[in-house]
């Protein structure tokens, strides 16, 4: 009975399961690190919103102005225009 517990293909199957376990608890801790990481700055942004020197605002102007170059770009490439 003890020899059939010693076989190799035990040894190893016993071995890949602990593995197994190890990893996928590593795996579950990283995960609900990263989800408290995330709730977290969901938490900052409710309770700290932009600042009333209006910072946000002039960050999402100067957001849009570069998505609307890209697009003229991208326009131009379309119609075959040298820029």
């Amino acid at each position: 009975m003890i020899t059939s517990f010693l076989d190799p293909t035990v040894v190893l199957t016993a071995g890949f399961l602990v593995a197994v376990i190890v990893v996928a608890g590593a795996t579950l801790r990283a995960w609900q690190g990263w989800l408290d990481l995330k709730r977290s700055e969901l938490d900052r942004a409710v309770h700290h919103p932009a600042t009333a020197d209006g910072s946000s605002i002039g960050t999402a102007r100067i957001e849009l102005a570069d998505l609307k170059e890209r697009i003229r770009k991208l326009e131009a490439i379309a119609s075959g225009v040298e820029l």
